[in-house]
């Protein structure tokens, strides 16, 4: 019998999206040892509606508001009792073995406690999703532009120039499709909650490399990705909880210092080479949520400002 695997799915106006994950989920090699927990966080397109399959183990549990990625992924994860987790966007479709050899990786070396997979686009071209630890200076450098300004002196977050083909060990994997083992999850405290969404996957790997256990890519466990699929139509959301959660990650791993120098180059730099960049294109629309976005930034800022660091 292969081991059960519990499966965390949250779920944000994720649409159809939502609906083909959980049939390419029941149509993997592994469906009749997936627990599926799809978190619903008050969603409002009725993607929620109508989920339950007979051929898929599956439980839906209703949040009344947007609690956000992390806290709904710790939530799906507390109603589980498997060895290992695997925390998977929506906007994913399993491919026949891919679950399979992203679990053989994990099973392989006690020493792994996460694992991600090769996540491709619907052409079959591979996303450059593994990701280097960031650094203090890295946070605000890459807040700045500057590692599209200077690609050759200041690498960017994302492994972009390794074609992700082989199985091997890597700093951080993407939470789209993020496996990890039950004890190191609780031994971690689960996702930090104040990340209400991005780089609470970034944060977990670091402190999974802090505890002494690795964080590996496995290239055989190929997994389909849209990518944006639940934040595509809110760009004023999508970039503050980014220029956001940025922020609490400096404060968190770096102190004060470089937290506040992460949200001065946010405000100074950032947010006005992406208003810029808007109004060049002509978009009013993009402009628009730029503008929305910093303005979020900044009723936020009371919030951020008093945060505590650990």
């Amino acid at each position: 019998m292969r081991p059960l695997l519990d499966v965390v799915i949250v779920n944000w106006n994720a649409g159809d999206q939502l609906r083909d994950c959980l049939a390419s989920l029941a149509a993997s090699g592994d469906a009749a040892h997936l627990r599926v927990v799809v978190v619903d966080n008050a969603s409002t397109d009725g993607s929620a509606e109508g989920l339950e399959r007979p051929d898929l183990a599956l439980t839906v549990l209703r949040n009344a508001d947007n609690r956000g990625f992390a806290r709904a992924c710790n939530q799906g994860a507390a109603l589980g009792e498997a060895e290992a987790i695997l925390f998977l966007n929506p906007d994913t479709q399993a491919s026949r073995d891919g679950i399979g050899a992203a679990r053989a990786v994990l099973d392989a070396d006690e020493g792994i406690g996460i694992v991600g997979a090769r996540l491709v686009d619907e052409a079959g071209r591979t996303h450059r999703t593994c990701a280097r630890h960031p650094t203090a200076s890295s946070l605000i450098a890459h807040t700045l532009f500057l590692d599209r300004l200077l690609p050759g002196r200041v690498p960017a977050h994302f492994l972009l120039d390794w074609d992700h083909a082989e199985t091997r060990a890597v700093d951080a994997v993407m939470g789209a499709f993020l496996m990890i083992r039950r004890s190191l999850f609780t031994r971690l405290g689960g996702f930090d909650e104040r990340f209400f969404v991005y780089w609470e996957d970034a944060d977990l790997c670091a402190r999974a490399g802090t505890a002494g256990f690795a964080v590996c890519h496995a290239a055989r466990a190929e997994i389909r990705h849209r990518g944006q699929g639940t934040t595509e139509a809110v760009k004023d959301r999508r970039l503050f909880y980014f220029l956001r959660a940025q922020s609490l990650y400096a404060n968190k791993h770096f102190g004060r210092l470089n937290f506040l120098g992460v949200l001065a180059a946010a405000f100074a730099v950032n947010l006005p080479v992406r208003l810029g960049r808007a109004l060049l294109r002509g978009s009013a629309r993009d402009a628009a949520a730029v503008i929305r976005a910093g303005g979020m930034l900044v009723a936020a800022l009371p919030g951020l400002l008093t945060a505590r660091s650990r």
